[in-house]
């Protein structure tokens, strides 16, 4: 499995509040991140796959909507995710 437990708590321990810190929005941008790329490694293997595309769409979108929140509400922690995750806006 590529998203393991401890994994995760890597990925919230360096975005989140501490380890145990799931809800903060950049977390949960940053572990939706984490999966959006494994996920479009896996589709460039197998191009036949659908219902993984779909996946991947639907979490891309997911990420977009979580990054506009966080945009409206504070417009530095927005800018430093996009430069610590080096998303493309």
């Amino acid at each position: 499995m590529y998203l393991t437990a401890e994994k995760k708590k890597e990925i919230f321990a360096k975005y989140g509040k501490n380890e145990n810190d799931t809800g903060s929005i950049e977390a949960q941008i940053a572990l939706f991140s984490f999966r959006i790329q494994h996920l479009t490694e896996h589709v460039k293997d197998a191009k036949k796959d659908l219902s993984t595309k779909r996946a991947l769409v639907h979490m891309v979108g997911k990420r977009r909507r979580l990054l506009d929140y966080l945009k409206k509400q504070d417009i530095e922690r927005y800018r430093n995710i996009i430069k610590e995750l080096n998303i493309r806006k």
